[in-house]
């Protein structure tokens, strides 16, 4: 089964005041779990965060957004895990399998690195139901969450060709993989489609199955401050909390901008003191997402399948908190237009 996800205004307008909600996390394996008997039929809620975890501004951070507005709404229990760096096939499985045997339904994984696992646990507890983001898992009981991250980045790319002075910017990727090839194939269109004599910088900070390009600020921050040198003025990161680093990089030098990802990282207040830098950032809405599948479980009728979160939705979009982008809007909005009628088709891959 596959749908588009529908997304109605009034949860994008909940998950627009939601954005200011973050909390500290760590890259550790350490477990959370907060109760609330106040409500009946509650739910118990199994989120397996991705490494960075809850506290990362930014990915993590948006799927903690969906959890925690379910639980208020709905009463009960969420669990939280956070994967490590070291993280192997098995170790991730028996994340997945303890939330399981404790109970938790629905189950969430939050990142692509997950799939494996959850096609293998998802079939040994068919009675629950399971949830990941960024993958596709085939399996009866799994709601398999996606989205068009290239159409949001291509928005991005616009936006950088549009404020750069120097003719010169530059993409970071956490890791090389295809979900965070396709951030850098809609940049590099969004770009190019806007003036074709840009350079473009690319770079990514792990390969593979090195996840630590996803939670590595220093890494970030060193790659910034290599295409800074080199004559770059916008830096887009799609790297997890290592995109922290790179706003602080790019804070440090006039002139220049930082495109935040997956939450609208202006209004973070772990990334304040660097807020007068952030351009814009390409907002993923996976609380959203998240938010749906615990729902729909409430309800008794669990969502299943793959579930699209697309622009024209309101699953993807380009942040304007902050004012920086409003002087470029009628050409962003003309872009966004010419991708939602299909005039514009959005490359996947570089």
């Amino acid at each position: 089964m596959r749908r588009v996800a529908k997304i109605s205004a009034a949860c994008i307008a909940t998950a627009a005041l939601a954005l200011t909600a973050t909390a500290c996390g760590s890259t550790s394996s350490d477990n959370k779990s907060t109760g609330d008997s106040g409500k009946k039929g509650g739910v118990k809620i199994g989120l397996a965060f991705d490494v960075g975890g809850r506290g990362d501004h930014s990915f993590n951070d948006s799927a903690a957004r969906g959890a925690d507005k379910a639980k208020k709404d709905f009463g009960g229990d969420l669990k939280e895990l956070t994967a490590k760096t070291s993280d192997t096939e098995a170790d991730r499985e028996q994340r997945l399998s303890d939330l399981a045997d404790a109970g938790y339904n629905p189950i969430i994984g939050v990142g692509y690195a997950y799939s494996p696992s959850m096609t293998k646990v998802a079939a040994k507890y068919p009675k629950i139901s399971f949830g990941i983001v960024d993958s596709v898992v085939n399996t009866k009981n799994t709601d398999s969450i996606v989205f068009t991250e290239e159409q949001g980045s291509y928005l991005a790319g616009v936006a950088a060709a549009l404020k750069t002075k120097k003719d010169h910017v530059g993409f970071i990727g956490g890791v090389d993989v295809p979900l965070i090839k396709k951030f850098e194939a809609g940049y590099v269109q969004g770009v190019k489609d806007t003036n074709p004599k840009i350079k473009i910088d690319v770079q990514y900070l792990s390969h593979g199955s090195d996840t630590s390009g996803f939670a590595s600020p220093d890494k970030g921050k060193e790659a910034a401050q290599g295409m800074l040198d080199k004559g770059a003025d916008v830096v887009y990161s799609a790297a997890g909390s290592s995109g922290n680093g790179a706003i602080e990089a790019v804070s440090g030098t006039k002139g220049a901008w930082a495109i935040g990802v997956d939450s609208d990282q202006y209004n973070i207040p772990g990334l304040a003191k660097y807020k007068s830098s952030i351009l814009t950032s390409v907002v993923k809405n996976v609380d959203i997402g998240v938010y749906d599948l615990i729902k729909s479980v409430k309800d008794g009728k669990p969502i299943t399948g793959t579930n699209t979160y697309a622009l024209k939705d309101g699953g993807v979009s380009l942040a304007t908190s902050g004012g920086y982008i409003d002087d470029i809007k009628a050409k962003l909005d003309a872009a966004e237009k010419k991708i939602a009628s299909g005039e514009v088709k959005v490359k996947t891959t570089p």
